[in-house]
């Protein structure tokens, strides 16, 4: 089976279960595969990907932090279940997608499950996870799990519970992995120790974190949690805590998000004094249930999420891959011909310089010795005539080459919207004109097909608004 086929199988299999759980994705993933035959053509795609394997279709929540920051523990709260091991030490050190479970079951995958699933966030990680650690792909395992289990909480959604950061050896590949995920989450949890809000030794990953999300547009998806923060009822200073806290994330560079404070009530040990617990439950309860707020909002945010990426990627051929492939293009042709001069004038130059060491020229005239038995034979001045032609072409397409692959390694291969050195590179074959502009794959017809796939946009997100709003306020009549 080629790759092609294989892909199409799995987009097939993706818009079947879609059909089943969420039918007015259906045609979304359509106008995704208009989208592949596009990018494929430029060369920013590979026969055997899709843009419809790179974003999760069902809601993703994503739970990271450090260790005994109680990520497991508001796991297993909010599931009603034991499904996470929890401790003060680490306690797993995968990521685990969790799933929902049909039966009564609980159940856990190894990493390979999600590897090769074009369903689940994981499609293919290992391939990014050897480029970041070589070696490190085929041990995916040590890396991903996935766990199923039948709670209600679960249907429509996908967790995923992250190890903590503490550093080992694994770190890099971990850091790229946890970039992957807040890439494709709805929502990001991002779980601090109130008995430890600012560890020394996890200063830089929680930069990593927290940085990383004031770069995004989509920030607003992250919720940082202060957990544990019963620890603190003892002194009674509640407020004290969470203004430096809040304090410390925003010096970091923090101007978005949510943030929340929780703890554990059946692991807490209540204090003395009523009032002051009271006021932490209420804090807590007020606090948790904005954040299941947020979860039980996720299925619509996704809908709108998947049809928006794919109008980001319609933009981003449009607007970034293919001006900077003209660009690319321009100054390959600019080199290439700056080169062809400076080597062939100087080819000619050393040329003269020989002929006139020689002895061949009578004045301007040009008089080898040997000038008038090669014009006295016609096979050989057509064979001299072939090989100057061939020499000089032979020339002209080294110098394209070696300008073609300089350009090329300035280029980027991991844009959102695909490899972008791959589709320079389709552009400077050997049977490609220096001095076409438009990139292969890219004119008026195909600026049309992304119309047309902006215009369907439009449609679909009209159909979501007109059945999650009514800004009129007015009754809607069924047509008899």
């Amino acid at each position: 089976m080629t790759p092609e086929k294989r892909i199409q199988n799995r987009i097939k299999r993706l818009q079947h279960q879609l059909k089943r759980e969420n039918p007015i994705l259906v045609r979304v993933v359509d106008q995704y595969r208009e989208l592949d035959v596009i990018a494929g053509k430029m060369g920013l795609l590979n026969p055997n990907e899709s843009y419809a394997t790179q974003i999760s279709w069902w809601p993703l929540v994503s739970i990271l932090g450090t260790f005994s920051a109680g990520k497991s523990s508001f796991i297993n709260s909010f599931l009603d279940t034991n499904l996470q091991d929890t401790g003060n030490q680490a306690v797993d050190d995968r990521f685990t997608v969790i799933t929902y479970s049909p039966d009564s079951t609980q159940r856990t995958l190894p990493g390979v499950a999600l590897d090769g699933d074009p369903r689940f966030p994981f499609y293919q990680i290992s391939e990014e996870i050897e480029n970041v650690s070589a070696g490190e792909g085929a041990r995916i395992d040590n890396y991903l799990q996935m766990k199923a289990d039948p709670s209600p909480q679960l249907k429509g959604k996908i967790l995923i519970d992250s190890p903590g950061f503490d550093a080992d050896e694994q770190r890099k590949s971990t850091l790229k992995i946890t970039d992957h995920i807040i890439e494709l989450s709805d929502l990001v949890l991002v779980f601090f120790d109130a008995r430890h809000p600012e560890p020394g030794a996890m200063q830089d990953t929680l930069e990593h974190l927290v940085r990383g999300s004031q770069r995004r547009n989509d920030s607003n998806k992250f919720i940082f949690v202060l957990n544990q923060i019963d620890s603190s009822a003892k002194d009674d200073n509640l407020e004290e805590i969470t203004a430096a806290w809040q304090k410390a994330l925003i010096q970091s560079g923090l101007s978005s998000g949510d943030f929340r404070l929780l703890f554990n009530e059946k692991l807490a040990t209540p204090v003395e004094d009523e009032n002051v617990w009271a006021r932490y439950v209420a804090k807590r309860d007020a606090d948790y249930a904005k954040i299941l707020e947020r979860i039980d909002g996720i299925s619509i945010e996704r809908i709108y999420r998947v049809i928006g990426s794919m109008e980001s990627l319609a933009n981003q051929i449009e607007q970034h891959a293919v001006p900077r492939l003209r660009v690319a293009l321009h100054n390959w042709k600019r080199q290439v011909l700056i080169w062809d001069g400076v080597v062939f004038s100087s080819l000619l130059s050393a040329i003269l310089a020989a002929s006139i060491g020689l002895g061949y020229w009578q004045g301007i005239l040009f008089s080898p010795p040997w000038l008038a038995g090669l014009l006295s034979s016609n096979l050989l001045l057509s064979l001299l005539g072939i090989g100057l032609v061939s020499a000089v072409i032979a020339i002209h397409f080294y110098i394209r080459k070696k300008v073609a692959k300089r350009i090329q390694s300035r280029l980027s291969d991991d844009e959102t919207y695909g490899h972008l050195s791959q589709a320079f590179a389709k552009n400077t074959r050997w049977w490609r004109s220096l001095f076409h502009r438009n990139p292969v794959g890219w004119n008026v017809r195909v600026q049309n097909k992304l119309d047309g796939i902006r215009d369907a946009i439009d449609v679909f997100v009209q159909r979501l608004n007109d059945r999650f709003t009514n800004p009129s306020g007015v009754e809607k009549t069924k047509v008899s």
